[in-house]
């Protein structure tokens, strides 16, 4: 068992975070034990985070104690690991515009609660300012075709001016035609109007057509 950043762990060739729920499994995800430690695999093919892990991410600016905001939450799978990352005096605050996802989410907030569901539009964040103060890190995995444009809105409103934002870019959300690195380079021109690009991963083969991107604002 090695940790490679806060809370997360290398099991062999798998990752692993440590359990905020000893006892639990969200996904069907397998948990193992070391000593009085319970971890949770974390599947690469079932969270684009846990993708660029494997595809060896280095800069991990999620750390215990810090509030996420996540925009485009679905039903909590990522979502649970940052829950086990940022702990017990961390918190994750979940928007989702779909209610049906929003529904299975409510059933694991439940369990967890240190995430904070919000029913809402990531397109609008002034509709969710009640509740969202600043927060130390945007996180973006949203099937929108303004998704550059959408991580900007949200970090002018939350993001503390020493934070970090992680989009994972979709190319065919954007576009169904157009070469993806065409696209990635699109979007990545508009973030950068306002955040320094700090590692730009592939998440292949986990995800066809997709980048995971680390950015930081560029300080005025």
């Amino acid at each position: 068992m090695k940790e490679i950043f806060p809370r997360v762990f290398k099991v062999k060739r798998q990752i692993a975070t440590e359990n905020l729920v000893p006892g639990s499994s969200v996904y069907g995800e397998k948990r193992i034990s070391e000593g009085n430690v319970e971890y949770r695999l974390w599947d690469p093919y079932k969270s684009k985070l846990a993708a660029a892990i494997a595809n060896g991410l280095t800069n991990m600016p999620i750390k215990s104690g810090d509030t996420v905001l996540y925009l485009g939450i679905a039903q909590g799978t990522t979502a649970s690991h940052i829950s086990d990352i940022v702990g017990e005096k961390g918190i994750v605050i979940g928007i989702e515009i779909s209610p049906k996802p929003f529904e299975k989410l409510l059933e694991l907030c439940e369990e967890r609660k240190n995430i904070i569901p919000v029913l809402g539009d990531a397109n609008r964040p002034e509709d969710y300012s009640e509740f969202v103060e600043k927060v130390d890190i945007v996180y973006q995995d949203v099937s929108q075709k303004n998704q550059g444009e959408i991580l900007l809105k949200n970090a002018r409103a939350y993001l503390k001016k020493n934070g970090f934002a992680i989009i994972v870019i979709k190319a065919r959300s954007i576009d169904v035609v157009r070469a993806a690195d065409e696209i990635f380079k699109k979007e990545i021109k508009i973030l950068e109007k306002e955040m320094g690009v700090l590692e730009v991963v592939s998440l292949r083969p986990y995800d066809k057509d997709h980048i995971l991107v680390v950015l930081r604002p560029k300080q005025h």
